[in-house]
């Protein structure tokens, strides 16, 4: 029995931030050594973040061969260096977001494209958050960038909280397109079809992997559409409190290693 569940497992999706990483943004020890295991047993990992392409690049260079990569939530799914979707929104909308992010107050825009964020405004702590956790960045006008770029998603950060703030009007104001609380203080302004559920269900039909092959780990709403695609769906204790509601099963918290403890558990044979 426990070599058929183990066989049944062939893709993993995990949220990184609240979920793998633990509360300091650090990879568990031992992360890497369990990716290549899963390799070795013909299971494929893949780190789902809202974080840029460049940035998962990085943070799992000794894996990087043996993973797939989603990332901006959904719009960009890569291998081996390779694009294989991207979606991206169009300027129109862009400049409109722009223009309705701007009566916020205390909330700043960045324009993520596949190779760089960029922003304009300068102001503390958004820039100080940029740079730690967007490798590549840069400073520029965002309207004429819009004009030129492939843009794939508007991160908001919103010092005042999402909740507070910008989910209270960017919905209402921006209904053709997808918003979402990404976790703390940052929200996501995507494509209506962008999210991680459309990008795993992309990856399933690209791949063959049928839903009950698949797991996944998150911990808030922006997780919850790729939980969905997945026959195995899990999420941290210390998740959002509705996604846990939503989901029911979860693993122990970030803090305590959860993911990588549930990861130990498929290599055994077993589900979390």
């Amino acid at each position: 029995m426990n070599k058929q569940r183990e066989e049944q497992i062939k893709f993993i999706a995990c949220d990184l931030d609240g979920t793998l990483l633990d509360p300091q943004g650090n990879l568990p020890k031992g992360i890497f050594d369990a990716i290549a295991e899963l390799y070795e047993r013909g299971i494929l990992f893949c780190p789902a973040s809202g974080r840029q392409l460049t940035a998962l690049e990085s943070m799992f260079a000794p894996v990087a061969d043996k993973i797939l990569f989603l990332a901006e939530n959904g719009a960009i799914v890569a291998k081996d260096g390779n694009i294989l979707r991207l979606d991206s929104l169009r300027q129109e909308d862009i400049l409109h977001a722009l223009e309705v992010v701007s009566t916020l107050p205390r909330a700043h825009a960045l324009l993520c494209t596949p190779d760089c964020a960029y922003y304009q405004s300068e102001e503390q702590p958004f820039l100080s958050y940029v740079e730690a956790s967007y490798i590549s960045n840069a400073k520029g006008n965002l309207a004429a960038l819009a004009k030129r770029e492939k843009v794939c998603k508007i991160a908001v950060y919103d010092e005042l909280g999402p909740e507070n703030n910008g989910m209270k009007v960017l919905p209402r104001a921006l209904p053709h397109l997808r918003i979402i609380q990404s976790g703390g203080n940052w929200l996501d302004i995507s494509e209506k079809r962008t999210d991680k559920g459309s990008a795993v269900r992309f990856i399933r039909k690209k791949f063959g992997f049928p839903k009950s092959a698949c797991a996944a780990f998150g911990d808030h709403m922006n997780d919850y559409e790729m939980l969905l695609e997945c026959g195995h769906p899990y999420v941290t204790a210390n998740a959002y409190p509705p996604l846990k509601e939503k989901i029911g099963k979860s693993v122990p918290s970030n803090a305590e290693q959860g993911v990588l403890q549930a990861l130990h558990c498929i290599l055994e044979g077993k589900l979390p």
